[in-house]
């Protein structure tokens, strides 16, 4: 059986998803909707620090910005999915480059899937719960009766 296609199931509560960015408010945004919809985001603000944070926590999925100081997100897609430790990890490229041959560049880099920036949220979500659905609440939220 081919596991890297499965849907994996966390084995520690919440997914981790590492949020591989630069820009301070687009991390703002990503974590603060990573957190509310079930998921446990982690940081990353280069490429150099994504490999040491990929490959030290081995994340449930990676959101990775492609145009990044010190090394930039198609290298780093490319080390991540070359390394035996980290290469059944998704990564969703998330970016500016809005371009079919920025896509085609990203998939052939290693991304499993390409999102333009600024993005719809429901759009960024149903992507990632795609590759890692949200563990549900564990306490149901009472309802209004």
């Amino acid at each position: 059986m081919n596991r890297s296609k499965a849907v994996k199931k966390p084995l520690r509560g919440k997914p981790v998803v590492l949020v591989v960015d630069d820009y301070e408010d687009a991390v703002d945004i990503i974590t603060e909707l990573l957190t509310f919809e079930g998921y446990e985001p982690v940081v990353a603000r280069n490429g150099a620090e994504a490999l040491d944070k990929a490959y030290a926590q081995v994340p449930d999925l990676i959101l990775m910005d492609l145009s990044l100081p010190e090394l930039d997100g198609w290298e780093a897609s490319r080390r991540l999915k070359a390394d035996k430790r980290t290469a059944h990890v998704p990564i969703i490229a998330l970016t500016a480059h809005a371009l079919t041959q920025h896509a085609e560049k990203a998939r052939a880099a290693g991304c499993d899937a390409f999102v333009t920036k600024p993005c719809d949220p429901d759009k960024l979500m149903t992507e990632i719960r795609r590759f890692v659905p949200a563990v549900a609440p564990s306490t149901p939220v009472s309802s209004r009766e």
